[in-house]
């Protein structure tokens, strides 16, 4: 499932979960939603991710799964 969809679940269910759910959900998150400093980029940042997005997504930049990304690190290690 993709962070799309499951946004837009996220969203659909918040829009008619009932005040106990919402409640529960925001406590669990509060810290989060209150200091988004936290999780705030600088536009330099999002340019760079939006570019760095865009060529991945256009396949003119080679991808790596995790496992890939993970062995490639251990050979930098043992080397």
């Amino acid at each position: 499932m993709t962070i799309a969809v499951m946004r837009e679940q996220l969203l659909a269910y918040l829009t008619d979960a009932d005040d106990k759910k919402i409640k529960g959900l925001y406590s669990l998150l509060e810290e989060n939603i209150t200091d988004r400093s936290l999780n705030t980029l600088t536009k330099e940042q999002l340019d760079f991710l939006n570019k760095e997005r865009q060529l991945h997504l256009s396949g003119k930049s080679k991808s790596y799964t995790w496992e890939e990304t993970k062995e490639f690190i251990r050979s930098k290690k043992a080397s």
